[in-house]
């Protein structure tokens, strides 16, 4: 039901307010100019999703948000059906940021209604279903009528509005807080996300620049490029989900195939000439890397729900990453359009962007390793016995001798305790609390919270 949802509102922004086809059919309907209403509704997009998580707070508003976003999309829609107006700019606005708070807003049912183990498959269920739905609409909007593509958009979000009233909301208390366990300190999570995210930003500037150079170059294969667009992007999301629990960990792997893919895509743009077929290899490069970077980033942020007491702000915040490189590569793209770059210094451009994204990968994924890993440590420790936390914690004094007090505040983080909690607990200043966690980290040879935890829990969780 939650996937159901989702999808159907996903399915509308993507084949309308995105950069949809349907937007684009219905502006060459009409003979208008498109750069203002494409960045604006972007610019939109991007404040409703980082935005509503500062004010969507529990799982009935979160629900309450998504139907009342649906709504509004729906009104916003209808002057498109009309000569182009101020109407069009305000309802690309409106309908942006509507769209992009009902989307941060799901955050709260993807966290309830899917195991953390389970998110990643989720994620990429809406993900493929949307861009079907989206694939059928940009066919009938591209070949047959923009108003039936018009009429479709909106049917998707009065399916995605029922679907989601269908949604129970349960306790408040269990969807919105998370076992102590399962809490992380801050500091522990925001430096390896905020570096995620920069990646994110900077490797969707490509996607970018490619609705603003590779597609208008294009454009004249209007059939093919109507169904076979997002084929690969389907493609591609379908073959990561469907990788086995054990090959998990290859997933990162996959990432640097992807850059591998966006290279050899504007390579073969800037060589091959502007056939189908040339059509074909581009596309299949190009969306095929989007569709392992989207479920990539997707599914960490899946991951990365149960640190948070606020989903919709961490789904929100982290998937306006992606809409943020969009926005960048359009805003490039309108540059490079105006001034009538050659396409090899287009893939120049593009090339860079793909080496600064190689040099963030490494200290990215180790990061996210020793996040991720911490975490399951954590909750594998919270479920033993005392007896059992006891013997870990003497276990470790043999290793390297720690002080009393160093032995209690290591015992503090073992149970997912941040700084100011500890304080409170041994009723001492935050600032001494600093110092021995610095101490015991050295003493350790580990940098970090997440560091010492995976080494410290990980054999004895095996044993």
């Amino acid at each position: 039901m939650s996937v159901a949802a989702f999808s159907f509102l996903f399915a509308y922004l993507l084949s309308f307010v995105f950069e949809g086809q349907v937007l684009y059919s219905t502006i060459d309907a009409f003979g208008t100019q498109t750069s203002t209403f494409i960045l604006a509704a972007i610019v939109a997009h991007f404040v409703g999703l980082f935005s509503c998580g500062f004010f969507i707070k529990m799982p009935n508003k979160a629900k309450s948000t998504m139907v009342i976003g649906m709504v509004i999309c729906l009104i916003a829609t209808v002057p498109f059906f009309f000569a182009p107006s101020t109407l069009w700019l305000v309802g690309l606005v409106v309908a942006g940021y509507a769209g992009g708070c009902a989307v941060a807003a799901w955050g709260f049912f993807l966290k309830k209604f899917t195991p953390k183990d389970e998110r990643i498959k989720s994620c990429a269920d809406v993900l493929i279903f949307s861009n079907i739905i989206m694939i059928a609409i940009n066919v009938i909007a591209v070949n047959l009528s923009h108003v039936i593509g018009l009429l479709l958009s909106m049917l998707c979000l009065i399916l995605g509005g029922v679907f989601t009233t269908m949604l129970p909301v349960g306790d408040v208390t269990i969807t919105t807080a998370a076992p102590t366990a399962d809490q992380k300190s801050l500091g522990d999570i925001k430096k390896p996300m905020l570096v995620l995210f920069l990646f994110v930003a900077v490797i969707t500037v490509t996607s970018g620049l490619m609705y603003q150079v590779i597609n208008p170059a294009f454009e004249h294969l209007t059939g093919l490029v109507s169904w076979y667009w997002a084929a690969p992007y389907i493609v591609a999301l379908a073959f990561m989900r469907n990788l086995s629990p054990k090959n998990k960990a290859q997933r990162s792997q996959f990432l640097y195939i992807g850059m591998g893919m966006i290279v050899a895509a504007f390579i073969t743009f800037m060589l091959l000439s502007r056939g189908a077929v040339d059509y074909l290899i581009v596309d299949t490069l190009m969306l095929g890397a989007c569709g392992i970077f989207d479920l990539f980033w997707w599914s960490i942020i899946g991951e990365t729900l149960d640190y948070s007491e606020n989903p919709s702000k961490m789904f929100g915040i982290g998937l306006s990453a992606n809409v943020l490189g969009v926005l960048c590569g359009d805003v490039l793209g309108v540059m490079i359009t105006s001034i009538q770059l050659p396409e090899a210094e287009v893939a120049v451009i593009a090339l860079t962007v793909v080496c600064i994204t190689l040099v963030i990968l490494p200290p990215l994924n180790r990061q996210l390793t020793l996040l991720l890993k911490s975490h399951v440590y954590l909750s594998a420790y919270a479920n033993m016995t005392e007896n059992q936390q006891s013997a870990v914690v003497c276990q470790l004094k043999l290793i390297d001798p720690l002080t009393e007090r160093e032995n209690e505040v290591l015992t503090l983080i073992l149970d997912g305790k941040t700084n100011k909690e500890i304080a409170a607990t041994m009723c001492v200043g935050e600032s001494t609390v600093k110092y021995h966690v610095g101490n015991i980290l050295s003493k350790y040879g580990v940098s970090s919270r997440a560091e010492l935890i995976s080494t410290l829990l990980k054999a004895q969780i095996k044993e």
